[in-house]
């Protein structure tokens, strides 16, 4: 099923999403990978405030190349979610309802995404070009030291992703393999 929704989003629109839904997200966004998180977990190790409020956000682990003229963005393509599968269940858990990323997650986040109503959603791999067409703005808002790591507002306008795993634990990874062996 194809559906638009607006960024971001809450419970129970995650709730309406299904694993392999064709999903266009408009609005804000926030990028995040593995130097930003690391430096996330340490200040709320230290019980400080995080830079963005995760209540119904979405991160979207990416680092962009430089924008080329014209642009908001360079390409834009998605990072590997596993490597922030040991940050993931901690920022679910304050309220984060999305991620997007490409590949498998660990059993930890998918248990924190049922707990807390949250969806996986993925991104074409090697479609970065395409994928910054539909990133209007970038700001960097956080650690801006990490460079293409650092942490920026996006906002997108019919971002292109699929969900992967839905609130409901539903993985399209693992339905998808056991169709094509069942062929």
């Amino acid at each position: 099923m194809e559906k638009h929704i607006s960024v971001p989003f809450t419970k129970e629109t995650a709730a309406s999403l299904c694993a392999g839904d064709y999903v266009y997200l408009t609005g804000t966004i926030y990028t995040a990978r593995d130097a930003a998180h690391k430096r996330m977990q340490e200040a709320m190790d230290r019980n400080e405030a995080l830079p963005v409020d995760m209540e119904n956000n979405v991160i979207y682990y990416m680092g962009p190349s430089p924008a080329r003229p014209g642009r908001a963005i360079g390409s834009a393509g998605p990072t590997t979610a596993s490597r922030m599968d040991k940050y993931a269940p901690a920022l679910l858990d304050l309220g984060l309802k999305g991620m997007i990323g490409k590949g498998r997650r660990s059993q930890a986040v998918k248990e924190a995404m049922v707990r807390n109503g949250a969806v996986y959603l993925a991104a074409v791999g090697g479609a970065g070009a395409l994928l910054s067409r539909s990133i209007v703005s970038s700001e960097v808002v956080a650690y801006d030291d990490l460079g293409t790591e650092a942490v920026r507002r996006l906002e997108v306008k019919d971002f292109p992703v699929i969900v992967v795993m839905d609130a409901g634990g539903n993985d399209l990874y693992e339905t998808s393999i056991l169709e094509y062996c069942e062929k």
